[in-house]
């Protein structure tokens, strides 16, 4: 099966609380998978919500990589999303589960932009 791009919804439970809510944190977490995956990074916004959680997006020349998290829950979001073939988002998602501590984790892919034959 051919497809234009790769996503990855990952399930991150059991996460540390006080990572989920700390902005800086999360920035670099998701800078560092980014890049580490192999993107090139266009740019970046995340905002702070009060009284707790953090939602934040990293532009990729391949896609994106977004993050939304639930301190009080210990859960976060994370959606992986690259398209060609020299990113791997796997180690993105690598990444991403182990800075922000989960536990207990899923992850599915979904195949972008199938190319069905004609």
């Amino acid at each position: 099966m051919n497809a234009l791009g790769r996503h990855l919804l990952v399930e991150l439970n059991d996460c540390d609380r006080e990572v989920l809510n700390d902005l800086d944190l999360l920035r670099d977490a998701m800078l560092t998978a980014a890049i580490k995956s192999g993107a090139v990074v266009l740019g970046d916004s995340f905002h702070r919500f009060s009284p707790q959680g953090v939602s934040g997006v990293v532009v990729i020349a391949e896609s994106h990589l977004s993050v939304h998290t639930w301190p009080e829950y210990g859960y976060a979001a994370v959606d992986v999303f690259t398209c060609g073939t020299t990113v791997n988002p796997q180690i993105a998602a690598d990444v991403l589960i182990e800075r922000l501590g989960s536990k207990n984790h899923s992850m599915m892919e979904i195949k972008r932009g199938v190319m069905v034959a004609v």
